[in-house]
């Protein structure tokens, strides 16, 4: 049998289970593995300015394509802590990564050494499975079962941690005989399907709610299929935004206290039934139990035992992954059809549509304020982005009214850190998928602070040619955590503005505190900065024409009015509208309802 070190061994099946691409920062203990990429070269490599950032780069990847797994690489001690955000991340949205991290010599881990620490205990409860290998002839199974874990059940993060003695330890290992475990994913019965489709059609005003436990089982054409044979409107969960496109006529909107519709939210109270699939009843989806289940009855389906129960208890829960039930539940709803057993819902779906039509349900958008409202900006991007544009963000005002006003036509197309929302991960996370999908018309979205977090890693698409556009909401404050100030009645250490003295007297950003633009243009890539809404466009036109130049990242930079809040509330049926509400098509140009 051939002999190798452990590490290569390892690279050998990271490249048999389809790992093309790496992330992350080289260092002393795990540069091993860098000599063995290099030796092998079938693995490409992507350098991060932060080994966080390398982490949520690698979520990116993940998110953005159907059957990738990111991985990201980072040394001993401080590097394996800075990934724990992306672990944590990753595992609270249901996304495989890998992490590696070196280690030191096997008889100095309990002596303190220099950057020593038990990084396997740390990620334990931010991971799947998370293991320092001991044993070199182990390395290559621990790979093994890593991915076996990530695809199977519940998909989520791994980390392995490898002691530099046990890399380069020689070990037998042929790869020619390796082949990667079949991934397990549990799966309806037939008589669940029946069972979930007779209560269904029992109801008179049936949802479908539809998670991101559908898009991570590549089956949203299947949930659109299932909504149009049985007739029955869907409102996705922001985790599932993109499962069945904006305009489709059964696309009921979304529902939650932040990241809604105000039609979306009517629909839901209006119902009787719902039948959630990949989804996990988040609080901001849900607010208080009580009011989100009074009245409708629940089927629940989530590939997670544990999810089924953990909020409320559904009437009756499947245990499945999201794409095998869709394909039980279609199967039951075509022959259901065909034998005209199916109710009949065009009067709910009519009404569901209404509201989604009405002005009257519709947050005003074209407002002419300079300093800009932030509703006018997504105005401005659903009238200059097309249906295959794909957003990038994670938390805040900027990504809360992104929700409410843009549209999303496509799976994979709205790349969101649901749970855990970390600040800075969207300019990390927008490289990852623009590695996984060269092609795509990426617009990342950002509030001043997220996207001062990790802007250094700006410098990573300005090196490796990673072209993206990022709309950057500056409104120099805190802007969610001032609005959830209000409740104590205080504005207090959420001001990020100051007077820069090394801007021009005469410019109106001045008083916003950091040149962005500048800061930008120093780490190698292109900015623009608008005051104006009538700007936006020429500042898009001239975002296409630098990408197509310099295939870098460039920064649209929207001054916003400094005190803005966004609609969100405690309940469902209490939303508070803080902004004037539409009152005619022309306070809303690009909803929706008026789009062609």
């Amino acid at each position: 049998m051939a002999r190798m070190k452990a590490i290569e061994a390892a690279v050998c099946v990271l490249e048999k289970e389809g790992v093309s691409v790496a992330f992350g920062v080289p260092g002393a203990a795990i540069n091993p593995l860098y000599a063995a990429m290099k030796a092998h070269g079938g693995i490409g490599h992507i350098l991060a300015r932060h080994v966080e950032g390398a982490s949520h780069m690698a979520e990116g990847y993940t998110r953005a394509v159907a059957g990738n797994i990111g991985v990201c690489i980072g040394t001993s001690g401080p590097a394996g802590t800075d990934m724990i955000t992306g672990l944590y991340s990753a595992s609270a949205d249901s996304i495989p990564i890998l992490c590696i991290t070196g280690q030191a010599p096997r008889a100095r881990l309990h002596k303190e050494d220099f950057q020593a620490v038990d990084i396997a205990s740390i990620a334990k409860p931010v991971t799947k499975w998370a293991t320092t290998v001991l044993e070199p002839a182990q390395v290559p199974r621990a790979f093994q079962q890593a991915f076996h874990l990530m695809r199977s059940g519940r998909p989520g993060p791994v980390l392995i941690d490898l002691p530099i003695d046990v890399q380069l330890a020689e070990i037998e290992f042929d790869i020619e005989t390796y082949e990667p475990l079949p991934a397990y994913k549990p799966a309806a019965t037939r008589n669940q399907a029946e069972k979930a489709v007779r209560m269904l059609n029992e109801a008179e005003r049936p949802l479908i709610v539809s998670g991101g436990g559908v898009i991570n089982a590549d089956a949203s054409a299947l949930l659109v299929e299932l909504a149009e044979l049985l007739n029955v409107p869907v409102i996705p969960t922001l985790m599932g935004w993109g499962t069945i496109p904006d305009d489709h006529p059964l696309m009921a909107g979304m529902c939650g206290l932040q990241t809604s519709h105000r039609y979306g939210n009517a629909t839901m109270l209006a119902s009787d039934f719902v039948l959630g699939i990949g989804n996990r009843w988040a609080n901001r989806h849900t607010g208080s139990v009580d009011v989100y289940t009074k009245g409708r009855k629940f089927v629940h389906v989530d590939i997670e035992p544990t999810q089924i129960g953990r909020v409320f208890a559904p009437d009756y829960g499947i245990v499945s992954d999201a794409g095998a039930a869709l394909k039980l539940f279609v199967e039951v709803a075509r022959e259901w059809k065909a034998a005209g057993r199916l109710k009949d819902r065009s009067g709910w779906v009519a009404e569901c549509q209404g509201r989604k039509n009405s002005v009257e349900y519709l947050r005003k958008t074209q407002f002419d304020d300079v300093p800009m409202k932030p509703q006018r900006v997504y105005q401005c991007m659903n009238r200059n982005l097309d249906k295959d544009t794909c957003y990038v963000s994670t938390i805040g005002l900027s990504q809360i009214a992104g929700a409410q006003f843009l549209h999303v036509y496509k799976p994979r197309h709205w790349i969101n850190c649901g749970q855990a929302g970390p600040l800075g991960w969207t300019v990390p996370a927008a490289l990852g998928v623009r590695v996984a999908d060269p092609e795509r018309r990426i617009v990342a979205l950002s509030g001043d602070y997220d996207f001062q977090f990790m802007i250094e890693e700006l410098a990573v698409g300005a090196q490796f040619k990673l072209p993206y556009v990022h709309v950057l909401v500056n409104n120099s404050y805190l802007g969610l955590i001032r609005q959830a100030q209000r409740a104590f009645s205080i504005d207090y250490c959420v001001q990020l503005a100051f007077d820069n003295i090394n801007m021009d007297e005469g410019e109106a950003s001045r008083g916003y505190g950091v040149d962005h633009v500048k800061v930008v243009e120093g780490l190698g890539c292109k900015a623009i900065r608008v005051h104006r809404p009538e700007d936006f466009a020429p500042a898009m036109r001239q975002a296409e024409a630098w990408m197509a130049e310099h295939r870098t990242p460039v920064v649209i930079e929207c001054i916003l009015e400094r005190v803005t809040n966004i609609s969100m509330g405690t309940e469902i049926d209490n939303v508070v509208e803080f902004e004037e509400l539409a009152h005619s098509k022309a306070d809303v140009p690009s909803a929706l309802a008026l789009l062609d």
